[in-house]
């Protein structure tokens, strides 16, 4: 060990007590790195998780540490933290005739738009819906009064279809892009502790807020944001766009395109389809939200710690597979409510929410089966499309055919019955449901996989299929039912200067991936054109 040498380290695996103090965390940390205090110059938790195994309920940690000496590491508790300063981009020397235009106001399109922004291309972000708190005022009078508004809902408007979800942070994805877009969400008002939180959130309240500030930012920077301007029609000619149309009629030109459509413009698929937009059909999943008790799943995931005031609301993960067959949770929202969040008239489709606190009487979570083109029955690109069509249409009517969803208790399910009425779990879902057999809802191989999946499931979470757990459907909006062809380059394999983004393009699934897209996208613009 040689004093006078910095050197930067991550220690994993400090388990601690949930009430342990922040001196007892940083004590154990560099006990384990072999250091001492006066070795210390900086200290900062990096993720704290919940160990729950066998309800004996801690927090394990890693942490960084500054040290002003040499210490050992073997590659697994105690690694050696290289600290890279980001590269700068450098600016491409194409010269642009007209401003970027970025479509949607998504975490891809917001993401993507900042970076624009932040280097002076002064991009032009257009959003059909209306700006987020208009939309709030528009999605509370559709779930209160049954009042649907196609272009402004849960799924259009701004901050994108995550904005009325739980705000989840977490993503499979590996980048080091990742924690700059949370130190980017604690920037414009998010709660810091998502910088360490192993299954971060910031929840639909806090969140509208954000999304508000990123645009202000952008506006700020040159930028300039629409509401309420649906991209109608595009006009490519020579194999490059030129223009895109709104559907007030105005043409804007345009030599860069990027396409941060969300996963339920089908509109604007349809368009791009009959423009000569290459695309494929995509596998997703399908399902229906099951609601429990929360305090139920505190128990069960926490046994006697349930209720600590350190752990707040307890979350699930479950998968089970039978060779191509999938059934899996997604989405799952701790003390939460199921939302309607349908985008196209007379139809029905679910999804959950909650607020920071998650303190709401009941747990959701999406219990999905993989559908693919199998299922389809077409290889047409938009075939996924009309899947997802036709089953929240069956939905819209099992449930009256008034917005109400159709609902059915779990044990009703899984022996084929029909529920007419619900006990001890109280559905959260507004409108209203209507107790409904949800196999007339799925096709019998859906049916079939989500209650092998089920069965399954209680095995592992003993009386998840009881105590009054209900399934509201359907979910269908998992992820896109397309995929926008695009090359290495970002670039859409059928136009220049098209840029297919996010997950609504097929290439993210979530928050945060679809935030890292939308900056590459905008990176890659960047090294290819220069500022106007």
């Amino acid at each position: 060990m040689i004093r006078g040498e910095k050197m930067n380290v991550r220690v994993h695996n400090i388990k601690l007590p949930l009430d342990a103090n922040v001196d007892e965390i940083k004590y154990e940390a560099l006990k384990a790195a072999g250091a001492k205090e006066c070795d210390c110059k900086a200290f900062k938790i990096a993720k704290q998780s919940v160990d729950a195994r066998k309800k004996q309920v801690s927090f394990v940690y890693s942490i960084d540490l500054e040290l002003t000496k040499k210490v050992k590491t073997n590659g697994t508790n105690v690694v050696e933290l290289i600290i890279e300063e980001e590269k700068e981009i450098i600016t491409g020397n194409i010269k642009l005739a007209h401003r970027p235009i970025v479509v949607g106001s998504g975490p891809c399109g917001l993401f993507c738009a900042l970076t624009l922004a932040r280097k002076g291309y002064m991009p032009l972000l257009l959003e059909r819906g209306a700006d987020v708190d208009t939309r709030t005022k528009a999605v509370h009078n559709f779930w209160q009064n049954r009042n649907f508004s196609p272009d402004t809902n849960v799924q259009f408007g701004e901050g994108g279809a995550g904005t009325f979800s739980d705000g989840k942070l977490t993503t499979r994805i590996s980048d080091p892009k990742i924690m700059k877009i949370l130190s980017e969400f604690v920037k414009f008002g998010a709660p810091e502790e998502i910088l360490y939180k192993a299954k971060p959130h910031i929840g639909t309240d806090i969140l509208k807020n954000v999304v508000k500030a990123i645009r202000n930012e952008i506006i700020r920077l040159g930028g300039e944001v629409r509401f309420n301007s649906k991209v109608s029609d595009l006009d490519i000619s020579g194999n490059k766009i030129r223009s895109v149309r709104l559907s007030s009629g105005e043409e804007i030109p345009c030599n860069v395109l990027v396409l941060a459509l969300g996963h339920s413009a089908r509109d604007t698929y349809k368009m791009l389809f009959d423009k000569g937009i290459l695309m494929q059909a995509k596998a997703f999943s399908v399902g229906a939200r099951i609601e429990h008790k929360q305090q139920f799943i505190n128990e069960a995931m926490y046994g006697g710690f349930a209720g600590h005031k350190l752990l707040g609301a307890a979350d699930y993960q479950l998968s089970y597979r039978n060779g191509d067959d999938a059934c899996y949770s997604f989405c799952m929202c701790p003390g939460g409510v199921v939302v309607a969040a349908a985008s196209e008239e007379n139809t029905v489709v679910t999804n959950g929410m909650s607020y920071f606190a998650r303190d709401e009487e009941n747990s959701n979570a999406a219990i999905c089966v993989n559908v693919t083109r199998k299922d389809f029955e077409s290889e047409h690109p938009l075939s996924g499309v009309k899947y997802q069509q036709k089953l929240e249409k069956r939905a819209f009517n099992l449930g009256g055919s008034n917005y109400n969803a159709p609902a059915q208790s779990v044990s009703d399910f899984l022996n084929g019955k029909r529920s007419y009425k619900f006990l001890s779990v109280k559905p959260s879902y507004a409108p209203d449901v209507t107790p409904v057999d949800l196999c007339d809802m799925f096709s019998q191989r859906v049916s079939k996989i989500l209650s092998d999946g089920l069965r399954q499931f209680e095995r592992k979470i003993n009386s998840f299929t009881k105590n009054g757990a209900i399934l509201t459907g359907p979910e269908t909006r998992t992820s896109a039912p397309v995929r926008i062809l695009r090359n290495d380059e970002f670039e859409s394999c059928s136009a220049k200067g098209v840029y297919p983004a996010g997950e609504g393009a097929g290439y993210a699934g979530g928050i945060m991936s679809a935030a890292v897209d939308g900056i590459k996208v905008a990176e890659k613009i960047i090294s290819i054109y220069c500022v106007l």
